[in-house]
């Protein structure tokens, strides 16, 4: 792992350059988005900022403070794991040790929920819909709901008391507080019914698959939302146990996949008694969101 050296007087232009130097040399996938954000967040400054000051000296303690966060990134560390938060469909998220970071690809499930024929949404969203997120995390796909729902009413779960506060830390951030509640219980253990939506996220990585993960996941995210058991299916077959019993008659559910899991996912909801519609593929072309609804 390289050193990344920064001495007084050098400016925020030469220190972004040389992190983006490093960065590259490690193989890093997105070496300038990189540098900047770090440089950025160790300023206290947006990217904007330090472009409009980019001959700028630093000191002592600010090059000493941004190779820190280098070394940090060097060491495969999430960008947003450094800086606590990412942004998921244009909302911030502040972040923890229990929650997963989110992804872009996941905004396949948000999409694939607004864009449903029939109800629930559509002509719909206007209403008093309600909501349910198994496995909420940092509340992202809760929230992203119900941004653009501005009647519906939500409920998040999630094993870890941890990942609920910071859930609940965001609801209130993005003011959407007032209509969000969350509970600690292991997907929709705890919950009644009915509900218009439920969406998830679940751990879906086959148990044996984990340590050929990349290491920004293997090394920093928390393990309980990768391991998906020995098949990768574990939290579809829950999620599938109580579907019928949370969903109401007309209601969607919608949730993330894996790569390649489309067919078992399906074969899983069929058997639960959901009818399966056509999954939605992310920007990569994986079939990454499945929708369903409860069979007549």
């Amino acid at each position: 792992m390289s050193d990344v050296a920064l001495t007084a007087g050098a400016t925020i232009a030469s220190a972004r350059m040389a992190l983006a130097r490093c960065f590259a040399a490690a193989a890093l996938e997105s070496p300038e988005l990189d540098a900047r954000g770090l440089v950025g967040h160790s300023l206290g400054r947006e990217p904007a900022g330090i472009v409009s000051q980019a001959s700028r000296q630093l000191s002592t303690t600010e090059c000493a403070a941004i190779a820190q966060l280098a070394q940090r990134r060097l060491a495969r560390e999430p960008v947003a794991r450094i800086v606590g938060v990412k942004e998921f469909w244009g909302l911030p998220f502040r972040l923890n040790a229990e929650t997963l970071v989110p992804r872009p690809e996941t905004e396949t499930v948000v999409e694939a929920a607004l864009t449903a024929r029939g109800p629930p949404l559509g002509p719909r969203r206007q209403s008093p819909l309600r909501i349910a997120d198994l496995g909420t995390g940092s509340g992202a796909l809760l929230a992203a709901l119900l941004s653009e729902c501005p009647a519906a009413t939500g409920i998040g779960t999630d094993v870890s008391t941890i990942a609920v506060a910071c859930a609940r830390r965001n609801m209130r951030a993005l003011e959407l507080g007032q209509r969000a509640a969350f509970t600690v219980c292991d997907y929709g253990a705890a919950l009644k019914g009915p509900f218009d939506l439920l969406v998830s996220n679940p751990p879906y990585v086959r148990r044996s698959d984990i340590p050929t993960l990349q290491p920004e996941v293997r090394l920093f995210e928390p393990a309980r939302a990768l391991d998906g058991g020995v098949d990768g299916l574990h939290g579809y077959r829950a999620i599938a146990a109580d579907a019928r019993r949370l969903l109401a008659p007309d209601g969607l559910i919608v949730v993330e996949l894996g790569a390649g899991q489309a067919n078992a996912v399906t074969s899983l909801f069929l058997d639960a008694g959901l009818a399966v519609g056509c999954p939605h593929s992310d920007l990569s072309a994986v079939a990454r969101a499945l929708p369903a609804r409860p069979m007549p």
